[in-house]
C-alpha cells in the first residue's frame, strides 16, 4: 500500500450545515454548526491525530454555495484535506435541524437532492481512495442516493484493492430508505468491513436479536473481523473474534450527544490506525465520545488528544 509511510484516513459520505436549537428561555434561537456524519468523524480524526503523521481527507461534493463554502473553510481549519470535494453547480450543501425535549434531541432534514446524494461511481477520486489507509463510510452515505450508494462500494473496493481497510457504521436512518434495503445493504457491507461500529438501537432492528451478545454474534457471522457495539453513557461492547469485552461508558456533565457516535468511530479508528489493539482503540473512543456530549452540536465540542488523556487519566509526556 503506497501510503504505508505517511498513513491516511479517508471518510466518504454527506455534509450538513447544522442548526442546533440551544435550550435557552427562547426556544427561536439557533446555534448554527456543522454536521453529517462522516464529515463529524473526519474532522475528530484530524483533531485526534493532530501532531501525528497520520492524515486525514474527506470525499464528497458540495453546492457552488455559501455553505459549501463554510465547509471547505471548516475543513481548511481542521486539518481535513479537501483534495476530494467536488463543487456541485446543480445542487445544494444539505441542512438539517436539531431540537430539544424531554425525549432527547430530534432531527429535521433538507437533503433532498443535495449535492452529495449526487454523487456517483464516476465522480470518485479514485487516486486518492487508492493511498487510503482506511476509508470510512456509513449507512447514511449509502441511503442519500442510488447512486451514492453505488460509490461507496466502489470505493470500497478501490481500497481494498490497494490493501487499506474498511470502517463501517451503520448508522440506521429509516427515514432515508425502508429497512428491508437498508438491511440488505448493510449486511453486505459490514461482509466487507475490517471494524463495525453500530449503535445498540440501531443494531436491534437490523437483526432479530436484542442483546448486546446476539448483535456482536451476528456481527461476527457477516465478516466483521472487529466489532464495536456503541452503547450510548453505557460505554460499549468490543469483540475481535476471540476476546470480548464489555468496557463502561465515562461520566460527564452531558448537554448535547449529537455527533457523539461520530466522534468514537473516528477516535476509535485513529487508535487502530496509530498500532493499539480494539480493547485500547475503544477506551480512548469512550472517552472522546463522552466528552463530545459536553457543547452544543456535532463539531464544537470535539476533543483533542490531551483533554482525551486527561479524562482517561492518564499525562502526555
Amino acid at each position: 500500500m503506497s501510503a504505508a509511510s505517511s498513513p491516511m484516513l479517508v471518510a466518504l459520505g454527506e455534509p450538513m450545515i447544522e442548526f442546533n436549537q440551544t435550550r435557552g428561555d427562547d426556544p427561536s434561537r439557533w446555534l448554527q454548526g456543522y454536521g453529517g456524519d462522516t464529515s463529524n468523524m473526519a474532522i475528530a480524526a484530524a483533531r485526534l491525530a493532530r501532531g501525528t503523521p497520520l492524515r486525514v481527507a474527506y470525499v464528497t461534493s458540495i453546492g457552488d454555495d455559501a455553505f459549501g463554502r463554510m465547509f471547505l473553510r471548516l475543513w481548511s481549519d481542521e486539518k481535513v484535506d479537501a483534495v476530494g470535494v467536488a463543487v456541485d453547480r446543480n445542487a445544494p450543501t444539505a441542512v438539517y435541524f436539531v431540537s430539544h425535549g424531554v425525549q432527547g434531541h430530534a432531527f429535521s432534514y433538507l437533503r433532498a437532492g443535495s449535492a452529495a446524494s449526487r454523487m456517483s461511481v464516476e465522480s470518485l477520486p479514485l487516486p486518492l481512495l487508492r493511498q487510503a489507509s482506511a476509508l470510512h463510510v456509513s449507512g447514511i452515505s449509502q441511503a442519500i442516493s442510488t447512486s451514492a450508494c453505488d460509490a461507496c462500494f466502489a470505493a470500497i473496493e478501490a481500497v481494498r484493492s490497494a490493501g487499506g481497510r474498511i470502517s463501517y457504521d451503520p448508522n440506521l436512518r429509516l427515514k432515508l430508505w425502508p429497512l428491508a434495503r437498508a438491511r440488505a445493504i448493510v449486511r453486505a457491507t459490514i461482509a466487507l468491513a475490517d471494524w463495525v461500529m453500530p449503535s445498540y438501537d440501531e443494531a436491534c432492528q437490523l437483526f432479530d436479536t436484542d442483546t448486546p451478545d446476539g448483535i456482536v454474534d451476528a456481527l461476527h457471522a457477516l465478516g466483521a473481523p472487529i466489532v464495536a457495539l456503541k452503547l450510548g453513557a453505557q460505554g460499549c461492547v468490543v469483540s475481535d473474534g476471540r476476546r470480548r469485552e464489555a468496557i463502561a461508558g465515562r461520566r460527564v456533565d452531558a448537554v448535547d450527544a449529537t455527533g457523539a457516535g461520530d466522534c468514537f468511530d473516528g477516535a476509535f479508528v485513529v487508535r487502530l490506525l496509530q498500532g493499539d489493539d480494539a480493547f485500547t482503540a475503544a477506551r480512548y473512543a469512550n472517552a472522546a465520545a463522552a466528552l463530545a456530549t459536553t457543547g452544543y452540536g456535532a463539531v464544537a465540542p470535539l476533543p483533542d488528544e490531551a483533554a482525551v488523556r486527561a479524562l482517561l487519566g492518564e499525562v502526555i509526556a
